[in-house]
């Protein structure tokens, strides 16, 4: 990769520099007019804006870091300490007049700067998959084949990979078969199972944990992947004082039709050729703090919706915590599971 690939573009708006960021795939950009350092973009300074109310159509500059840590070309030597310390992923090296000549990254000195988060995880994975039908007619969504190995072990490995090691699974449909083919694996890491006779929704399935859960935790469907720091998700969701935080992507949406507004009289006030609309979706996966599930009726059907307003009504918080939408596969349709297992293949 050149340098200039991960040169944030002059005038480029917000999701032009989402866009860089998914297609580079290195998670920095510099802003670097003539060559010279001023400024950094990472995707958590691209959320910070966005929670503070920016807009994606907005100047990419207004996102940047003004304060970017760089090394003199001269000091390379101590690159590596500077890394291991500050926890940095990249770090430019500049000449005598601040023009990037270089620039190290954290995987290529052998630097490992994840966060690790030993939290327990909440898997939903009990629900029909009648989206996915006719492959649901003999396997649970749960055990579907990305590659080599069920959609729910791919999920549980990210999972394990920021040190989480106790798993807890929701199961309903084909619950015997999920059960065997865990049990069977070799894994590091410990699984239990929790068996819902009747569909609860999200909600009513978490009402399950009762007295089983007094931690903070993860929450995920079993039809989604995620490549988040879900570290940096719980160090947010902590900071936030969030008894919920949303892992959300951001959607850039073209309406493939021209679009008619009305008057109150019936007449036509504006048309727009095909207008663009950007806005934050659900992406299946939360940090919960536990008192959250003794707000949930037991043995009652609970969208997670719902269970959002009852945490606002009973004075908690619940924020979002954005990803890119490239950040977000998920597999709800046919459709989008052969992307999925596209893009596992090129990954």
């Amino acid at each position: 990769m050149k340098i200039e690939d991960i040169i944030l573009c002059p005038n480029a708006t917000v999701l032009d520099a989402m866009r860089q960021l998914d297609e580079t795939g290195m998670g920095v950009l510099f802003q670097a007019p003539d060559g010279v350092l001023n400024g950094v973009l990472t995707d958590g300074d691209i959320r910070r804006y966005i929670l503070a109310g920016g807009k994606l159509e907005g100047i990419a500059s207004e996102a940047v870091n003004k304060s970017p840590r760089s090394l003199l070309m001269e000091h390379r030597g101590q690159a590596k300490a500077i890394m291991l310390k500050e926890c940095i992923k990249a770090l430019p090296l500049l000449d005598k007049n601040g023009r990037i000549q270089d620039v190290l990254f954290a995987d290529g000195l052998d630097i490992d700067t994840r966060k690790q988060a030993d939290l327990p995880v909440v898997m939903m994975a009990g629900g029909l998959g009648s989206r996915l039908y006719p492959y649901t007619k003999i396997l649970p969504k749960p055990l579907i084949p990305i590659g080599d190995m069920p959609i729910a072990e791919h999920i549980i490995n990210r999972f394990v990979d920021v040190g989480c090691t106790n798993f807890w699974m929701v199961v309903n449909y084909k619950k015997s078969m999920i059960k065997s083919y865990f049990n069977e694996l070799e894994k590091g890491y410990q699984l239990q199972y929790v068996d819902e006779d009747k569909p609860l929704g999200t909600g009513g399935g978490l009402s399950l944990l009762k007295g089983k859960l007094n931690s903070t935790f993860f929450l995920t469907n079993c039809d989604i992947l995620i490549d988040a720091d879900f570290a940096d998700v719980y160090e947010f969701h902590k900071n936030s004082g969030n008894w919920v935080t949303m892992v959300c992507a951001v959607k850039h949406f073209t309406i493939p039709y021209g679009v008619v507004n009305l008057s109150d009289d019936g007449q036509i006030q504006e048309m727009q050729e095909k207008p663009e609309m950007n806005f934050l979706t659900n992406t299946g996966v939360y940090v919960v703090e536990p008192q959250v599930i003794d707000l949930i009726e037991p043995d009652t059907p609970t969208p997670f919706t719902d269970l959002i307003d009852r945490v606002h009504q009973h004075g908690g918080r619940a924020g979002v915590y954005p990803v890119s939408e490239q950040s977000w596969m998920d597999m709800g349709q046919l459709e989008e599971l052969e992307n999925m297992r596209r893009r596992l293949e090129q990954h």
